[in-house]
Formats: C-alpha cells, structure tokens, sequence
C-alpha cells in the first residue's frame, strides 16, 4: 500500500503535488518522493520519513515545472530500510521516465529474469516497482524505436505491460517531453482516480487528494483503462487490457482508505457504517446487549462502524481511548518489537469509561493480535470488569500479496486457528468477528455495478489466478524478516489458500 499522485498544470505544481502527499500520508510513512519536469530535465527529491520530514524549502525550490509526480511509500516488497527503494523511479531510456507505483507484482522475479536475459535491462534494487518501469520503458521503445511519441504508441506500450505483469498495479509515469501516463491493472485492485482543476488535471490514490487540493473529482481510473496527458494538457483515454474484471481491494474499505474518500463510487465512510450494522447482528447472537454497559472504539478508523454498532445495540458510545497523533499507524510499522512498544505510546486511556464496567471494543481488523492483546489489557488495568472485542473485519487468515503488509501466515493470529482459540490469545471475554460474506454484501450493495472484491485476506480466493504457495514463499525471499510472528513461531509457513 502506497499513495500516488500525478499532476499537470499551468503553473508549477511542487506545492500541489506536496499538499496531495500530505492527505496520502496514512497510505504510506517509511518514505516520501517528488519528481518534476521543466523542459525536458527532471527534477527530483525523495527520501525515507514523512512528507513533512522528507522535503524543506530548499527541497521544494529545487522542484521547478509544470508538470510533475510523487509518492508515499509503504514499503510491501524489497528492503524496507533502503534510501534507494524510495519513489520515484528513474530510467534514462526511451526519452527519459520517472514512474511511481502503488502495489505489488507477483511474477516480478521472472520479470526480472526476463529483462535481464531477453530485454538487455538492469534492475538495481530489490523492488518490484523497478521492475515494473523497465517493462514499460522496454514497451515503449518497441513501439517507437525511440523516434517519436503519439498517444497510440502510449497506449499500445501499456498493452504490452498488462501482458506481461502479474498482480496489482496502480501507475502514474512522466514521460519526458511528452507528458503523463496512468494506469490501472486489470482487475482493478488498488485504487486510482482522476480529476480536473483550474488548469490541469489530477491522478491519485484516493479522492480525499483531489477535493484537498481544489480539483474536481471526474471518476476512477478503470481496470485495465490508461491516460494520457500530452505536452500540450489534453487528455487521452483508452481501455488497453484484453480481459478485465472489477475487484477493487474490500481492505481498503475496511482499514487502508480515509473515511472521506471515494473509492470507486462507494463512500469508505458509509461502507464503514454498514460494517457496523452486520456487526451488531454478530454481537446479539454472542453477547446479550445487555451486559454490555458501553460501546468504544479503538481509534481511528472503528470509529463509523462502533458508533452504527452502538445506536442498534442501543448501549452508550464512548471515547475510551485518547490518541496520540504523533506515533505512526503501528499497523505499518517494520518490526514485530516496535509495534509492540508503540501501543502504549500510541493510546492512553481514560479510566473513567472503563472501571466497574463490562465494555464491547470495537476495532476495523484483527491482524497480528499484538495491538489488540495491548488494548485488551490496558482496557482491564482500567478497570473494565469484562472486556468483549468486536472485529469489523472477519479473520484474517491468508496472506495479502497485492500490497498490503501481511505476506506471511504465521503473522497472522487467526491462521489455523479458531476463534475460541484467538480469543484466548488476545485475553477477550468474549471475540466478535465479522461474517466474510456480510462484509462482500454490505459493502457491495454501495456499487451494484462492481463484479465483486479482492478478499483474499479473508478467503484466500486470489483473484489474478496466479498465485501459489510457491509464489508466496518467492516473495517473501525478497523482504526483510526482522521479526516473527504472533507466536514467535517460524514466518514461512505456507497457507492452505484457493487459489483462483
């Protein structure tokens, strides 16, 4: 999971493009990066940290152009600690290409294989999205043998990728001297949208960067669909891909995405709300409304769901826990000690709202199980003479290989496990997980017209049909394994998943 944003305008866009990082920053906090073009010579910054550690005003001052790209990184494949692997990615040829890229490639290692020994091209770093700008660099010279460049030749270049590449993509490159170029992978996994501004136009992750920033939403980048904005700011538009099918990440709804954005015409915040009101049906059949004295979300992104949980259950919503806003989302943090320690730091509680009292904890997933074993205890040393947690999300029991940090089982406290047994090792009187099917439906019935969802952490259905146990144990050998799992137990056990 990344935050991407593309920009062409009249007028210089490094403030825009550094504006839309900051909305995007939950996407992504290990690192942050901009390019910019002016004539035909790229300019670029980037660095690990936020985006308001990573760029100065001498940073910025150095940005010039009108045209230009940036990322926030969460780092899913590669070496999570490396300066190099931040975004964007440069190659020199053809013409000049800087690229950002939110996801994950599950054929990169023979993509690699392939460039090296058929197409002549050398990848530097461990990262698939590397891989992926020498694919399309490789794609474009072939259809323009580096001579010229019209919006067809872009276009037939991204049918090549769509060809070649496996696994999730959301992409926005700067060609330079010719424009900008975006597009989606064929199912549609990550979320990429565009918008219109005075002047120019916007690409970004989520809609909450566009609305930010004074540009107009238009719609979604469809599966399979690519843009381009040539020199001159107009627009082109064509469906490059064979066969498509919509299946945007439903993890996104649950957890990634900011309540505020839109996401491929469904409201995160509404789909949140009715993730509450299939919850509280869970919560009646295992827990008598009764003894329940009150309803408290773990913040932040519980908080529509337990607040819709609460007014069906009729019990009192209160805020239990206080934030602090300055500890990073222990969910994307890189080590299994480090999150540990960060619960604490990360949330205090206010003992009032929970001594004497039997209290329903409400939070959007269940992942590691390390924050809610942190939480559960906090909310009894409290005082809370019971502790019920309720999950949003059903189990998660697979791993994600589309870009989101769960790529081994043994991470996972609900693998091989069963509830009853989670709920002994996260120290619950009681565990509520949400119904995997509810979930698809209640949030499904906000865009009728989509033809279904990845949910391959909750099902292990893996939609791109390519994935194997093989192909997991391969790209987990290209992360870094600085910890181990809920258990202390060995990381690379493989999942007994469909695969598609």
């Amino acid at each position: 999971m990344c935050g991407i944003v593309g920009v062409a305008s009249q007028t210089p866009v490094n403030q825009l493009i550094y504006d839309a990082l900051l909305l995007l920053q939950h996407r992504g906090q290990d690192a942050a990066g901009i390019a910019t073009q002016e004539g035909r010579k790229f300019y670029m910054h980037k660095a690990r940290g936020m985006v308001r550690d990573v760029f100065r005003t001498r940073n910025m001052r150095a940005l010039p152009g009108t045209v230009g790209l940036g990322q926030v990184r969460y780092p899913t494949a590669g070496n999570a600690h490396s300066e190099e692997e931040a975004q964007p990615f440069y190659v020199n040829a053809p013409f000049g290409l800087v690229m950002v890229h939110n996801g994950n490639l599950t054929n990169a290692h023979a993509l690699k294989q392939e460039l090296f020994q058929a197409d002549h091209r050398h990848i530097n770093t461990e990262s698939d999205s590397e891989v992926l700008l020498n694919v399309l660099a490789h794609e474009l010279e072939k259809v323009t043998r580096g001579v010229s460049l019209k919006p067809s030749d872009v276009f037939a270049a991204v049918r090549g990728v769509h060809r070649r590449v496996r696994g999730s993509y959301a992409v926005i490159a700067l060609i330079a001297g010719h424009g900008l170029v975006a597009f989606r992978d064929p199912f549609g996994i990550r979320p990429l949208c565009f918008g219109r501004g005075e002047g120019g136009f916007m690409i970004a992750s989520e809609s909450v960067a566009l609305e930010g920033t004074g540009f107009d939403l238009e719609r979604d980048v469809r599966p399979g669909e690519a843009l381009f904005i040539d020199a001159r700011g107009q627009l082109h538009m064509e469906d490059c891909a064979d066969a498509v099918g919509h299946h945007p990440c439903i993890f996104e709804y649950v957890y990634l995405a900011r309540p505020d954005s839109v996401l491929d015409g469904i409201s995160v915040y509404q789909a949140r709300l009715n993730l509450g009101k299939t919850l509280a049906k869970r919560v009646i059949s295992t827990v008598p409304p009764g003894d329940i004295d009150v309803v408290i979300p773990i913040p932040e992104s519980s908080r529509p769901s337990a607040m819709e949980l609460a007014q069906l259950l009729g019990r009192p919503y209160r805020e239990g826990f206080v934030k602090n806003r300055y500890v990073g989302r222990t969910f994307i943090m890189p080590g299994q000690s480090v999150r540990k320690k960060s619960v604490r730091q990360k949330l205090n509680v206010i003992a009032s709202e929970f001594r004497g009292r039997n209290v329903l904890l409400v939070d959007d997933s269940i992942v590691r199980g390390t924050t809610s074993r942190e939480i559960v205890q906090m909310a009894r040393d409290a005082g809370a003479r019971k502790v019920y947690l309720a999950s949003a999300a059903p189990p998660v029991r697979f791993p994600n290989v589309y870009g989101i940090d769960m790529p081994t089982p043994q991470e996972l406290v609900a693998h091989g496990r069963t509830v009853e047994e989670v709920r002994q090792s996260i120290g619950c009187d009681a565990l509520i997980y949400q119904d995997v099917d509810a979930m698809k439906q209640t949030i499904g019935s906000l865009n009728p017209a989509l033809a279904g969802f990845d949910a391959s952490c909750f099902d292990g259905h893996y939609v791109t049909g390519d994935i194997t146990p093989e192909t997991i144990a391969r790209m987990n050998q290209g992360r870094d394994h600085d910890e181990e799992g809920p258990e202390g137990t060995s990381r690379l056990v493989l999942p007994n998943a469909q695969i598609a």
